[in-house]
């Protein structure tokens, strides 16, 4: 293995990607526009809940009653109406996603101190959403039950009980665009390593120069370094990109030490090249091997690594699964650094995974694809 062929086959390799017009801008833009629709469409917070509101009593309390939802900043009154008939076809219609009903005679219980009730539907169709806006107005019903209790009774500390004094780590607000932003980092590197070096590799085969490199005295060793350096440089490019965007564009602070995160960036780089490789032996086009990279590696990882749905909600099955994905400890590794602040000394395991399982997937699609070269 001698440095100077190597460096032959880097400027080949360099030369051929900044003339493809095609790849140029899946390596460059394609990550941006990742980072740009999925960092601002791709939110779990639910935000503007639009209601109809049927109030059948009409008084000073219920008044108030309404205004604790529209008030609370989740909450957008959209139609009124005062035909409780008619309710359902604001919701069958999906105007709205939950009517509030305020039966007769609530400001007149609220007065005498009764228990008043109120009605509230909701569009089931989302079902998650439909949790998230049920835990909200049990959090408004709630506070204005405290509230009216107070004006009766004076300080609530009087009569005794346990007063919740909460707050969130690492995320005070709440937003989901900081949990989901450093999880599209991890995505952008899987995507543009292990897609670009499969459909690099098979291009070579389908325009038939492999087998003109293979007469060359290129050794098989030198041939892979020289295809999988440039996208090591490439990988590292996106991620400093994505830092950057993250920093300046969402506003989200690095916690935690650049330079590990670039390290252990490294030891996933292993698993997502070898992923590359091994796609590259099994393809013969270039659609093929986008085919098998998105379908066959990318959705599994997405949905067993923990990247939008939790790991601990998964059957037990697939959190078993889940444990030979890389992209689940590089997930870790990446929030907990940029959220968190966290070292190599809370990290070391996930660090430990990666450079193992990547070792060992290079090194089996390395001998793989030598195999195909041979």
């Amino acid at each position: 293995m001698t440095l100077q062929r190597i460096q032959a086959m880097l400027k080949k390799e360099f030369g051929q990607i900044r003339k493809d017009k095609r790849m140029l801008p899946i390596i460059f833009v394609a990550p941006v526009l990742q980072l740009i629709f999925l960092g601002y469409a791709a939110s779990l917070d639910v935000k503007n809940i639009s209601f109809v509101l049927c109030d059948l009593d009409k008084t000073q309390e219920s008044r108030e009653f309404v205004q604790s939802f529209t008030n609370s900043g989740y909450f957008e009154l959209r139609y009124s109406t005062e035909d409780y008939a008619s309710v359902g076809e604001y919701l069958d219609q999906n105007k709205v996603s939950m009517a509030l009903i305020i039966p007769h005679h609530f400001g007149n219980k609220l007065l005498r101190r009764e228990q008043a009730t109120v009605q509230i539907l909701m569009d089931g169709s989302e079902g998650n959403t439909t949790a998230i806006v049920m835990n909200y107005t049990n959090q408004i019903i709630a506070r204005f039950a405290t509230e009216r209790i107070t004006k009766i009774v004076g300080d609530m500390k009087t009569l005794g009980g346990v007063t919740l004094e909460s707050r969130a780590w690492y995320n005070p607000t709440l937003i989901s665009r900081k949990f989901m932003v450093p999880g599209v980092l991890v995505l952008i590197l899987l995507l543009t390593t292990m897609n670009l070096t499969a459909m690099a590799i098979v291009k070579e085969k389908e325009i038939g120069t492999l087998e003109q490199l293979l007469v060359t005295p290129l050794r098989p060793a030198e041939l892979i370094l020289g295809k999988l350096i440039p996208f090591i440089i490439i990988g590292f490019v996106n991620v400093t990109v994505v830092l950057l965007a993250m920093s300046y564009g969402f506003d989200i602070p690095i916690r935690g030490s650049v330079p590990l995160l670039f390290g252990i960036a490294g030891f996933f780089l292993l698993t997502t090249l070898g992923l590359g490789l091994f796609v590259s032996t099994i393809s013969h086009t270039q659609q093929q091997a986008m085919m098998v990279g998105m379908f066959g590696i990318m959705s599994p990882m997405m949905y067993l690594s923990g990247f939008v749905f939790p790991i601990e909600n998964m059957p037990d099955i697939l959190q078993v699964v889940s444990l030979a994905i890389p992209m689940r400890y590089f997930l870790v590794v990446v929030r907990s650094i940029i959220l968190k602040g966290s070292g190599i000394s809370e990290l070391w395991f996930e660090a430990g995974m990666l450079l193992g399982m990547g070792i060992v997937i290079l090194i089996a699609s390395i001998v793989r694809f030598r195999e195909k070269l041979d």
